[in-house]
């Protein structure tokens, strides 16, 4: 699975999401609403009619158990930090506190939420995480063109057709087809001239991480901003447009589409920006800028998500259920005290190394870089929640595996959770 290349004196591993990410989302019972057709092949897995894995009791919630649950609460921002309980997050965190940034916000009593941070200001690479700013541009640039009417919104996402192209170029991810006549799901790498709807192609980038899906969907959101109410374009016109528009003026769209919808919804994106795209092809035809965030203002996604203010509360509702994991779970999500519980979740992972003696390089343990990102809400137990609070964690921590480690802390922080609500 590594990929080594010889760089003057030393070895560097650089790999950014390389291994397959199986955390999957949208409720099992979605299939039909939206056409992402791999739902129906997971609800058949947990009823033992097809094989497949089961998912644990928090992954079997229905689309109307997925609630807002801060409409009309809390103005528009985080609450002051509670001193205490700052500290005892940085505790909890032990000898590698300095290497990690966290942000905790506890809302199981919506009207009296709390709200903690530890080193919430530190700027990192965001990785995958990225992935929701794409959604955010793609359900603002839809409530840009249909304000009123969530409907026309609805029929875009189900009933756009979506082929790969070489914008999809080149990426090591699967993602799940489900083969009806087969009864059966396999799981391969996209591959040009691969067809979907647009929520499966949402699915896709937020579900299996997958690159090529980001590609493809942050395309789409170029397409819709360039061609409005005409979208989709033929193909002779959209290739026009990314064949014949100067490089200059397609690098000022792309930016305008990822930054334009942040500020939109009140971020500061010094703080909090995706660049570009994630394919080596996409980046090349359609050049962009950095990537950057840290773990208050992504804080502030999950809490403009639950108020219904991210975009506009159909929106927050969708990205919720986009978020809401129903596939194998990983990284801080992956921890047993979570099984329960309703998570809501995305992650991010970029990690590099070099030789070193003593040392061997394996996935998350980079000894140059070993960023881990994790995006959580959790709801325990699912259904009839006793706690519900969302949780940012961004870290950097050297030679550790960083998957076990944020499984590890996603237990401690849990508990203590429980311990404060008794």
């Amino acid at each position: 699975m590594s990929r080594f290349r010889h760089i003057t004196q030393y070895t560097l591993l650089a790999m950014a999401l390389l291994l397959p990410d199986w955390s999957g989302a949208f409720p099992l019972d979605g299939a039909a609403t939206t056409g992402i057709t791999r739902l129906e092949g997971y609800r058949l897995a947990q009823l033992g009619q097809v094989p497949g894995n089961k998912l644990p009791a928090g992954a079997m919630l229905k689309l109307d158990q997925i609630k807002l649950r801060l409409t009309n609460r809390m103005g528009q921002g985080l609450p002051m930090p509670d001193a205490r309980l700052s500290r005892r997050l940085t505790t909890l965190l032990g000898e590698d506190a300095k290497n990690y940034s966290l942000s905790l916000l506890d809302i199981t009593d919506p009207a009296h939420p709390r709200y903690a941070e530890h080193q919430a200001a530190v700027q990192r690479n965001p990785g995958s995480v990225g992935k929701l700013v794409i959604a955010l541009s793609l359900f603002q640039t839809l409530a840009d063109l249909h304000p009123d009417d969530t409907e026309a919104r609805e029929r875009l996402l189900r009933n756009t057709i979506v082929v790969a192209d070489d914008f999809i170029r080149t990426d090591h991810h699967r993602v799940p087809f489900w083969q009806p006549e087969k009864k059966r799901l396999r799981k391969r790498r996209l591959v040009e001239g691969d067809s979907a709807n647009l929520w499966s192609w949402l699915d896709w980038m937020l579900s299996a991480s997958s690159n090529a899906a980001a590609s493809m969907v942050l395309k789409q959101v170029l397409l819709l901003r360039h061609f409005g109410r005409l979208y989709p374009p033929g193909h002779a016109a959209e290739d026009h447009y990314f064949n014949h528009t100067p490089k200059q003026q397609l690098s000022r769209d792309l930016l305008s589409a990822l930054q334009q919808p942040l500020i939109d919804n009140g971020f500061d994106t010094r703080q909090f920006r995706q660049g570009g795209f994630f394919s080596h092809t996409g980046k090349r035809r359609v050049p962009g800028g950095s990537s950057t965030a840290n773990s208050r203002q992504l804080m502030r996604y999950l809490l403009l998500m639950e108020q219904g203010k991210l975009v506009d509360r159909w929106s927050s509702l969708q990205i919720k259920r986009l978020l809401y994991l129903t596939r194998r779970r990983i990284r801080y999500a992956s921890s047993p005290a979570l099984k329960d519980a309703a998570v809501y979740f995305k992650s991010g992972s970029f990690y590099k190394c070099r030789a070193e003696a003593g040392f061997v390089c394996n996935p998350y343990t980079g000894n140059v870089l070993n960023l881990m990102n994790s995006v959580t809400e959790v709801e325990w137990p699912a259904g009839a929640p006793k706690l519900v609070y969302m949780v940012v964690v961004t870290s950097n921590v050297l030679r550790k595996n960083s998957a076990v480690a944020q499984q590890t802390l996603a237990t401690r922080l849990h508990r203590l959770m429980q311990r404060m609500n008794p």
